[in-house]
């Protein structure tokens, strides 16, 4: 959270909330060299991928269906329409496989030339992704840096005029190749962590937080702490999700319902599990938890989304009740843009650049966050929690709101102490858990994971606790 004295966070609220952003109802994108600042602005970003197979988990092995069918002109074109239509303006980001980058046929050959129109057009980002969200565990970082050099030439080769994009879309990316990415390629935003994931998909990664930071050397889901670990890459999550909901490792049946800990504004959990009305509202839960209370603690606001292309229609490949979710994301653009008329949709790479120039290193990192549940699924409405997210921690407080009781500790990560990413995986074989589990986890997979109060940690701990927020232990903390 930036150091901003209560007085002027309530005046930048009321300031920020009366007035209509040009930037969001502008019909001509912005140029890049009259970007604003980051304080008192609220951002959503949105990023699609473009893909043949499911998940290429290399450059020539796949996993999942072939997606082909629905990864033509025509569903990116009703995709890119829709979002111009409920937010004239917009800029999102298109990350394109390394099978769609190369694919020779007419149809994908197209899809590229549709796509670098809008590029044109509306100022999006073309970038690449490697490896399917997954690269680091099923290829070296060797493999993965070659991968990303090609990768971003061809971008280059296939947009012309000396393209260069601002970011790269990873899922997962080790520290290693995030620092090549700011070494060696000169870029210095990546989608590089999935918050919170864990027993979900091919890969998890769960120990980072949840908004941007730089990432250390020794792990990417730890903040730097110093220039000794230093990348100069700013590392962003990809799916803004319930809090309360990530604290499931996966998911499970609770009466009869899926409870999934991916729930939030991604809508594969929402639109498309639960329908247009009900997924609508839990995504716009999750999006208020951050454009309300979380922008009066920190100062700015941050909602961000993946939206698949082959989600545009699902139903055609993966069935999902006959649902594509496209009438969800028209009514939620439509319903952000009115809630909070001064809300910025733009590509990834402008929104890490512009945390990146208000932060030159994680010295003042500190994001606050209260979530109540909006009592869908796992967001379960009689609880709260709080988050606090540092350089030299991350610690969550969860309680019943509704009984006042006194809260605890489910999750205790420290960044002060030693971290290691896994090794290369060996040939043919996945590295799948590239976690940052230590001292207590929210998912609670481990003995050790059981909640406590904060006067049950070490003293050690405490320590480390009340040098940022001795206001916790002011008494036998409940609620605020």
């Amino acid at each position: 959270m930036v150091l901003i004295l209560p007085f002027f966070r309530r005046l930048l609220f009321a300031l920020s909330s009366s007035f209509i952003s040009c930037t969001a109802f502008a019909e001509i994108p912005k140029p890049a060299t009259e970007l604003d600042g980051l304080i008192g602005h609220r951002f959503l970003t949105l990023n699609t991928i473009v893909r043949v197979r499911q998940v290429e988990v290399t450059r020539d092995t796949a996993h999942g269906p072939d997606e082909s069918a629905v990864h033509t002109p025509a569903e990116a074109r009703t995709f890119r329409e829709a979002i111009e239509k409920a937010w004239p303006g917009a800029r999102i980001t298109w990350a394109f496989s390394w099978l769609a980058l190369h694919d020779p046929r007419e149809s994908y050959r197209e899809l590229r030339e549709l796509v670098v129109s809008y590029q044109k057009k509306f100022g999006d980002e073309i970038t690449f992704i490697p490896g399917a969200y997954f690269s680091n565990m099923y290829n070296s970082r060797d493999q993965v840096n070659r991968d990303l050099h090609e990768g971003l030439k061809r971008v280059s080769e296939i947009v012309g005029n000396g393209y260069r994009p601002k970011s790269v879309v990873a899922g997962f990316l080790s520290a290693d190749n995030l620092r090549y990415l700011a070494e060696k390629e000169g870029i210095h935003v990546c989608q590089g962590n999935i918050w919170s994931q864990y027993a979900v998909d091919n890969g998890d990664g769960e120990g980072s937080i949840c908004y941007p930071y730089y990432p250390s050397r020794e792990h990417f889901c730890k903040p730097s702490r110093g220039p000794e670990d230093f990348i100069d890459c700013v590392n962003l999550d990809g799916w803004t999700v319930d809090f309360l909901c990530a604290r499931l490792p996966g998911a499970k049946t609770v009466d009869g319902e899926r409870w999934r800990s991916r729930q939030g504004v991604g809508p594969i959990e929402t639109l498309l599990d639960m329908g247009t009305e009900r997924g609508l509202k839990a995504m716009m839960a999750t999006t208020a938890s951050h454009f309300d209370d979380g922008f009066q603690r920190n100062g700015f606001a941050w909602v961000t989304c993946g939206w698949e292309m082959s989600l545009v229609e699902a139903r055609k490949i993966y069935g999902y009740g006959g649902r594509n979710g496209m009438d969800g994301l028209h009514l939620c653009l439509t319903e952000i843009r009115k809630r909070w008329p001064d809300a910025e949709l733009i590509t990834q790479g402008e929104f890490g650049e512009r945390w990146r120039a208000q932060f030159k290193n994680n010295d003042k990192l500190d994001y606050q966050f209260k979530h109540r549940g909006c009592g869908i699924r796992a967001s379960e409405a009689d609880k709260e929690i709080r988050w606090f997210m540092n350089r030299d921690f991350r610690l969550a407080l969860l309680r019943n709101w509704k009984e006042n009781d006194t809260p605890k500790v489910i999750d205790f990560t420290r960044y002060d102490l030693p971290a290691k990413e896994p090794a290369d995986p060996e040939p043919g074989q996945q590295s799948r858990n590239w976690s940052l589990l230590n001292r207590i986890n929210q998912k609670g997979t481990r003995p050790q994971d059981k909640p406590v109060l904060l006067t049950e940690l070490t003293q050690e701990e405490q320590t480390l606790i009340r040098q940022h927020y001795p206001e916790l232990f002011a008494s036998e903390t409940k609620g605020e």
